[in-house]
């Protein structure tokens, strides 16, 4: 399945770069300026940032044109997600997500976890029922656990809040690029526009964005 979807993000943003518009992205019309600028983790490299939610069908439907997309940047920039904690300071999903980060687990179980939400119909709660999955498919529970606990990811569910107030996100999915550029399918995209179509017009404005903060 994660064959077959990469197969067809790489073909969507193939056509889309063959037919993209030359235009400068604008300001208030396919992204937004955020002031002030947080400050990049990141030296040489142009930051992007993905605010994101497992259980966001706009996400899921997002993720592989970005997997392509982040691929196809290369050295070029240096990529994270956050999981936009939507139910507060106690989401498991966020806190199961800042666990597979120290972890550096993530991949293991990223697109098995959008599969399970979206394909497949599970509806989880509890941070019991999501490491029930996560440690079933691939992540030793006791090392979960150890870091599920840890007081570094115990400060970073605290300061959560902090990180999104200080990106001023709204919504899932949207991406942040060099600290100061905000771009998602809700402002690049067009009214009555397709979905993918919004989403691959997002991915063309982080393109032009990305190339405009290496300049700097």
């Amino acid at each position: 399945m994660r064959f077959l979807r990469l197969i067809l993000a790489a073909a969507t943003l193939s056509f889309a770069a063959a037919g993209a518009s030359a235009a400068e992205p604008k300001e208030g019309v396919d992204y937004k300026l955020l002031t002030p600028a947080v400050p990049t983790k990141a030296d040489k490299k142009v930051e992007v940032v993905e605010f994101f939610m497992y259980t966001c069908p706009h996400c899921n439907a997002m993720d592989p044109l970005l997997h392509e997309w982040v691929k196809k940047q290369g050295d070029k920039i240096a990529f994270r997600r956050v999981h936009f904690p939507q139910s507060g300071p106690n989401d498991p999903y966020a806190h199961a997500y800042l666990t597979l980060e120290a972890m550096n687990q993530v991949e293991v179980v990223h697109d098995k976890l959008f599969r399970a939400i979206h394909v497949e119909r599970n509806h989880w709660r509890t941070d019991d029922q999501i490491t029930d999955f996560i440690t079933k498919n691939g992540v030793d529970k006791a090392k979960y656990m150890e870091f599920f606990n840890s007081f570094g990811v115990q400060t970073k569910m605290k300061q959560a809040g902090t990180v999104i107030s200080a990106y001023k996100v709204e919504s899932a999915p949207t991406l942040v690029i060099d600290g100061r550029y905000v771009t998602s399918p809700s402002i690049a995209g067009r009214p009555g526009q397709p979905e993918q179509q919004a989403i691959v017009a997002t991915l063309q404005v982080a393109d032009a964005l990305v190339a405009k903060a290496a300049k700097k």
